[in-house]
């Protein structure tokens, strides 16, 4: 059975990317997009994902503070935080609201592919 991704970005091309890498796998499947937190907040109760990758900068509201309600609504998902801006961020924060990992954008994309089996325990 597949892992079920929710992609939450603002960036078109970042999800199609996200989504065409997880869909790719026969472990994953993306089975939704939103396009700021607090979509992200809604695909999240009606999905019930097994991971949810987030930016940090979005509109409307911002991945920190998404992760902060996701991680009171689904604590047991884990969250990665999928940025361009990784340096300006704590691991110690992040993970003070419910981020279980950090990747930037700049990272190879097998990083963010990693990261994501690590946490639903498939390496």
């Amino acid at each position: 059975m597949a892992i079920n991704v929710l992609v939450v970005d603002d960036s078109v091309p970042v999800r199609r990317t996200i989504r065409n890498l997880f869909n790719a796998m026969d472990d994953f499947e993306v089975c939704g997009e939103a396009e700021n937190g607090r979509e992200g907040i809604q695909k999240a109760e009606q999905l019930r994902p097994d991971l949810i990758i987030l930016d940090l900068s979005m509109p409307v509201m911002n991945g920190l503070d998404a992760a902060r309600v996701l991680h009171r609504i689904l604590p047991a998902v884990p969250m990665i935080l999928f940025s361009g801006h990784g340096g300006i961020l704590r691991e110690e924060e992040a993970k003070s609201v419910g981020i279980s990992a950090l990747v930037s954008k700049d990272d190879a994309v097998g990083t963010l592919v990693g990261k994501a089996r690590s946490l639903v325990h498939l390496e």
